[in-house]
């Protein structure tokens, strides 16, 4: 069983990571770099699908903002806590906003369509959002490459292949839940500023 999901996840790990990179997608970085240190991917593969996948979503959303403004899904993106705010902040600091969104929880998806709404020409956004992808997942995968040595250092060299998957599996699951409630937080706090 264990060779099976340490096969698998050779064949589409790296696919999962660019899959989870394209939605808010810091646990699948921090993942895909954690997996590299134990030798399951390369690491300029987890660099390279992190960075493809943030910059896929991202640019994704601002089409949406951009082609699609009066779709039924796209305005009720723009209901969502914290696009007013957003919206203000790619007005006056364009730049600033689409190089520095992506880090803030919980506002790239509001981030990406209040961009496709503004007045930022695309291919701006198109070069701004690449250089924010490529340091972004080199980021997080090196946190998770980083973890990786010290998850090492502390547990010992004698894990299994089969260990080391569940434990990288578990810190994954633990990021996406630390991550969802630090969003649930925010979300909870810009719905106050709101009101």
């Amino acid at each position: 069983m264990t060779e099976a999901i340490h096969h698998f996840i050779e064949q589409y790990g790296l696919l999962a990571v660019f899959l989870g990179c394209v939605a808010e997608g810091e646990s699948a970085a921090i993942l895909g770099g954690f997996f590299a240190h134990q030798h399951v991917f390369v690491l300029w593969h987890t660099f390279v699908a992190a960075s493809l996948g943030a910059f896929v979503g991202d640019t994704f959303f601002f089409i949406l903002g951009r082609s699609f403004a009066d779709n039924r899904h796209v305005v009720r993106l723009r209901r969502r806590p914290g696009f007013r705010r957003a919206y203000r902040l790619l007005n006056t600091h364009p730049n600033i906003f689409v190089l520095s969104n992506r880090y803030i929880y919980g506002m790239r998806l509001v981030g990406g369509i209040a961009a496709g709404l503004s007045t930022i020409p695309a291919p701006r956004f198109v070069v701004l959002n690449a250089i924010s992808s490529v340091i972004w997942a080199m980021l997080f995968s090196t946190i998770g490459y980083v973890f990786g040595l010290g998850a090492e250092q502390i547990i010992g060299k004698a894990l299994a292949h089969h260990e080391r998957l569940l434990i990288g599996l578990g810190i994954g699951l633990t990021v996406a839940v630390l991550a969802w409630l630090a969003a649930r937080h925010i979300a909870r706090r810009e719905r106050g500023r709101e009101q």
